[in-house]
């Protein structure tokens, strides 16, 4: 297969926990070219989206462990597969890149995740697709709702729709300490919509990523846990991952929407979970392939490269 990664710049990899690297050097292992463009790369030009794409080699060397090729302008049309890699945040350029794509794949590119996909599914706004399986949650610009869904849960957590990497989350407690001043600086004064959940005091034990692939269910979930006074897991703010068997109940959400988000055009999906409840649908650059890996010897980018050779050539059907 002649694969295609729209993704960040190579030199920014930490390739140790890289999931778009782990990918890649799979699908490497088994043959595939593997080549690379950034948003950035994409025209549309007489009548068709055009990429200046790059071929990859990977070296095998940690420190220098890629080999490019000189820019190429090509039809997406001519691979394979392309993998939309690139990370949040998800921006107007990022729903622009998703329109080209988009335009790509009804010339016949095969595209994972798909663009109109992508675009439709805010990470943390798509739960409430699926209500059942979520905590309280109130979604608005409205000050006197927030403070209304706080009165009746006493214990919350405020947080923008767009944030990633547990920017921008708050919690507030029975003393309301500071609410109106958290609701001031996240709504914008009422301009902006956010989402409020009540807290969900398992997050101690951790912040949950389940991995859905092909609309199956990696067995093994990453638990990132807060540290010391924090009340976020994500990796990013110092949370410690750790890797554990899929719980009988995370199992059974993964199993009832797996296949829903598949025929929705989604290929890989990181569903979040706390305690008994789904938190958040990641489908832009989903990660942690490699701790999973690391931790319990499940190769999740086998998993994922069997199944892209799989879907790939009906994806279009």
């Amino acid at each position: 297969m002649k694969i295609a990664f729209a993704c960040d710049p190579l030199d920014g990899f930490k390739i140790y926990k890289d999931t778009t690297y782990a990918m890649m050097s799979e699908a490497a292992r088994r043959g595939h070219a593997i080549h690379v463009f950034q948003h950035k790369d994409m025209a549309f030009e007489d009548g068709k989206v055009i990429v200046n794409v790059t071929r990859v080699t990977l070296t095998g060397d940690d420190a220098d462990w890629y080999r490019l090729d000189a820019p190429v302008a090509q039809e997406l049309t001519a691979f394979d597969a392309i993998l939309e890699r690139t990370d949040p945040p998800f921006n107007m350029e990022y729903i622009y890149a998703t329109y080209l794509l988009e335009l790509a794949e009804k010339q016949g590119a095969r595209i994972f995740n798909k663009p109109e996909a992508i675009r439709s599914f805010n990470e943390k706004l798509a739960i409430a697709q699926f209500p059942q399986y979520i905590a309280p949650t109130l979604v608005t610009s409205d000050a006197a709702r927030i403070r209304t869904f706080h009165q009746v849960h006493g214990d919350i957590i405020l947080k923008p729709l767009d944030g990633m990497g547990g920017a921008g989350i708050f919690r507030v407690m029975d003393d309301a300490l500071n609410l109106g001043s958290i609701i001031e600086t996240l709504t914008e004064n009422g301009r902006q919509t956010i989402m409020v959940q009540r807290y969900i005091p398992e997050i101690t034990q951790g912040d949950k990523r389940i991995l859905l692939i092909g609309g199956e269910v990696v067995p093994y979930c990453l638990a990132r846990i807060p540290q010391g006074t924090e009340i976020r897991g994500n990796l990013a703010v110092g949370g410690i991952g750790v890797a554990r068997e899929i719980s009988t109940h995370d199992r059974e959400i993964a199993v009832a929407l797996g296949p829903v988000l598949l025929k929705r055009g989604l290929l890989l999906v990181g569903l979040d979970a706390i305690g008994d409840y789904m938190t958040e649908l990641n489908v832009t650059s989903p990660t942690c392939f490699q701790e999973i890996r690391q931790q319990t010897g499940f190769d999740v980018a086998a998993m994922f490269v069997d199944a892209l050779e799989k879907h790939a050539e009906a994806w279009n059907a």
